[in-house]
């Protein structure tokens, strides 16, 4: 054995060692290169599909707007012909249907509807509910409109034009050209679809993609219409990297692949391995290591026998009994079954609401989720001071049960469901305390796009009192997001004012101040800001524009600043109020009835869901309208259940809540609620006020409240006690008495203890009769009561 061979003897064997491994390293780095370079390659080849397919449905949306216009022009030309203005100024229907159809060249059907459309409405469904709205439409602009109405067995462009004497000549055409422009389209493997409202008039390309295709609509210009399209999604590339990061480190693992390879060139010499000559052989270098190693070191207090001695071997343990049960029992706090409301969970902090509670909520709503299949969920609050520790303590029982968690820290509660409308599953808990004083606080919850209520919420109280809650063997991720960008730039891409508006914004500290100025201001409005300031002690007043004390300020403000319109917000934003420039405060009832006819202008025959506290002219209005009215249960959560069950477009109740499905998510939102009364506003020449005078209204109150401390089981008694003699009644939420002239409620608030009533009458004289009626039953059953009429 040589010198130089027998000084490094360990040093061969390395060199040896990584020259065997050589190979097999080129090949990992290749296969890693391969991975990179394809997700790169990938996501490459959808950016470039996608942008393709952003510029057919540009086109298709302007070939589509053209194809309008020129069927609006059409109707106009024929309303104008010298024949049918001669006849528009007869008596003769006969002779002026007979020169309109002349007149309209290429039309399928026309027709002329007299200045008195009570026959049109009485004829429905017959008549058409699409044919109407655009008569109604050509009427309330005195000009042309065009639509894409459902006519006999499909859709048709249904073009109104108004005529002299009130009369409105309507003339039906083909679709052609915008099926031309469908099918002139290249959607590639994506998807492109025209729509109006949610109904879908023409689409091509892969079906599968049709859910996320609103993400990239855009509006036919001057027209309901949108242009709907969806690309296929491919996943971002190993370890999260983005196109031009995969193609990157895919080019720097080829170079690593090649360097390994090459590497005996690269030294520049032949490598030296283990069986070179001159190299000490496998025995002569264990050898040699013996030789090396000390001697083993054997205390004088060690037994001789214990030398060598082997500890026993452990047992072996089968992998399922390592892991966790699904559901353990575990300790729990006390918890109140009150809090556990018929919507939502509602407690005061300090008292029957702390941290120990939430986290518990948070472990139970994380079972629930975890039986469901459910991984993720997001989590906001409100600006209440006990917000950021409830929500830490909740998201801490979250991430035990496995689930990952997305916080947006503080947030009105739209923006928490618009967060959770993003993620896939639709899970959310909102930590707020709503309209609440400020010493309350709680949880709205959705897991699956359901929001929880009635046995839902009360499963959860079960689950935490037996201890019955999933425990992990990891908690779950936790991920910190922004969303209010994306939530603004997505209602000021459906929402934009036909003209500007000077708009005063009362957020009485809530969690709205921030974010309801900005989506306004949005969407083209002038916004001057009053109590935008988040502040959960809520300094100057209750956040409850239900209440018509709450709105004086707002009130003044828009009465000193000469604005349009008066907006108010709740504590968490969910709700609006309304005060017009002539100081009147709109009930949400009659502001439900303009969202109606807007809805149904676009979405005739929908489905129109309003609570038991809601005027009783608010049925014959959506009938008038061509809609569907559905009265149900007071709710936020029991609303929602109904509007899916319904397939409804629109929702609203008394304590200013809408829920808007057309063009939105179907949850409720005061800040988008407040975006589309603007839209409606400014489309309108007529100020505020003179747009409300058209709504019918009749002598009402406001929600009048009565403390006791059992309120359903009081109205459990006042119930059993019969309906009023000449009523009509209801009891799906309380009880309500309908009369010919007036109506009135009384039912109990599922948030705090008390009885909410309401009346309404044709006259005043008609009103305090029916409050006699009310207020003789309340004394009846408790003459302790503070009757507030």
């Amino acid at each position: 054995m040589s010198d130089n061979n027998s000084k490094s003897p360990k040093l061969s064997l390395q060199l040896g060692s990584l020259d065997s491994a050589r190979p097999l390293l080129a090949v990992a780095a290749g296969l890693l290169a391969a991975w990179f370079l394809w997700a790169g390659v990938n996501q490459w080849r959808a950016n470039s599909a996608g942008k393709t397919l952003a510029g057919q449905r540009d086109e298709v949306a302007q070939k589509v707007g053209q194809a309008l216009t020129q069927t609006k022009k059409r109707v106009a030309d024929a309303a104008a012909a010298p024949a049918v203005v001669t006849a528009a100024a007869g008596t003769d229907p006969a002779a002026l249907q007979s020169a309109f159809a002349a007149a309209a060249k290429g039309a399928q059907e026309t027709e002329i509807f007299p200045a008195d459309l009570q026959a049109a409405y009485a004829g429905l469904p017959a008549t058409g509910y699409g044919k109407l709205a655009v008569v109604e439409a050509a009427i309330a602009s005195g000009k042309p409109e065009v639509r894409v109405a459902r006519v006999g067995k499909g859709n048709a462009f249904v073009a109104a034009a108004p005529l002299p004497k009130g009369q409105v000549a309507v003339a039906t055409y083909p679709l052609q050209p915008v099926q031309a422009a469908m099918d002139a389209a290249n959607s590639g493997n994506g998807y492109l679809a025209l729509r109006q409202g949610t109904a879908t008039i023409s689409e091509k390309g892969d079906k599968g993609l049709v859910d996320g295709a609103e993400s990239l609509a855009i509006k036919v210009p001057g027209t309901e219409l949108r242009v709907a399209a969806a690309a296929p999604t491919v996943g971002a590339g190993p370890f999260g990297l983005g196109g031009l990061a995969s193609l990157i480190a895919g080019l720097l693992l080829l170079a690593l692949a090649a360097v390994a390879l090459a590497w005996p060139k690269l030294r520049g010499r032949r490598v030296v391995v283990a069986s070179d000559v001159g190299a000490p052989t496998l025995a002569e270098a264990v050898e040699i290591e013996a030789a090396a190693a000390p001697p083993p070191v054997v205390p004088d207090s060690v037994p001789l026998a214990a030398i060598g001695d082997v500890p026993p071997p452990s047992p072996v343990v089968p992998d399922d009994a390592l892991s966790v049960p699904a559901v353990s029992l575990v300790d729990v706090p006390a918890v109140d079954a009150g809090i556990f409301r018929a919507y939502d969970i509602r407690g005061v902090v300090g008292q029957t609401l702390n941290t120990d509670v939430a986290h518990a909520i948070g472990q139970a709503i994380g079972t629930l989720m975890q039986e469901k299949d459910l991984q993720r969920i997001v989590v906001g609050r409100d600006g209440r001071l006990s917000g950021p520790e409830l929500a830490g303590a909740l998201i801490e029982g979250l991430r035990s049960t496995g689930r990952d968690v997305t916080d947006i820290g503080l947030a009105p509660t739209p923006l928490v469901y618009f967060t959770a409308a993003q993620e896939e599953g639709g899970s959310c808990v909102a930590v707020t305390g709503s309209h609440n004083p400020p010493d309350y606080n709680g949880f709205k919850i959705v897991v699956g796009g359901e929001t929880l209520s009635g046995a839902t919420i009360t499963n959860l109280y079960q689950r935490i009192i037996s201890g019955r809650l999933h425990r992990a063997a990891q908690p779950g991720q936790l991920e910190t997001r922004q969303m209010a960008p994306d939530y603004v730039l997505r209602v000021a891409s459906d929402i934009q004012l036909a003209r500007p508006l000077k708009v005063v914004v009362d957020a009485g500290n809530g969690a709205a101040g921030e974010l309801g100025p900005r989506v306004l201001e949005a969407i083209g409005a002038e916004v001057i800001p009053l109590f935008c300031e988040i502040d959960g002690t809520f300094p100057n007043h209750h956040p409850d524009p239900s209440e018509p004390h709450n709105l004086e300020d707002l009130r003044r403000s828009v009465e000193e600043h000469g604005a349009d319109i008066g907006l108010a917000f709740d504590g968490d934003g969910d709700r609006l109020g309304v005060i017009t420039p002539a100081g009147a405060n709109i009930f949400p009832d009659r502001l439900l009835m303009l969202f109606a006819a807007d809805v149904l202008d676009r979405q005739p025959g929908a489905v129109i869901v309003y609570d038991v506290k809601c005027s009783g002219a608010l049925m014959p209005f959506i009938l008038r309208h061509g809609g569907s009215p559905l009265m149900w249960k007071t709710g936020h959560s029991l609303i929602k259940a109904k509007m899916r069950e319904t397939e409804a477009e629109l929702a609203g109740e008394m304590s200013g809540h809408f829920f808007f499905k057309e063009r939105w998510f179907g949850f409720d939102d005061g800040i988008y609620s407040a975006a589309r009364l603007l839209e409606i506003l400014a489309a309108r020449e007529d100020d505020a006020d003179a747009v409300f005078a058209e709504i019918p209204e009749g002598v009402s109150t406001p929600e009048l409240k009565i403390p006791t401390p059992n309120p359903h089981a009081f109205i459990e008694r006042f119930v059993a006690l019969g309906n009023f003699e000449g009523a009509r009644a209801t009891t799906i939420d309380g009880l309500r008495a309908d009369w010919s002239d007036g109506w009135g409620l009384v039912r109990a608030s599922n948030t705090t203890p008390i009885l909410v009533l309401r009346f309404e009458a044709d006259d005043a004289a008609a009103l305090a009769r029916i409050q006699d009626a009310f207020r003789a039953r309340l004394l009846e059953l408790d003459p302790g009561l503070s009757i507030p009429f």
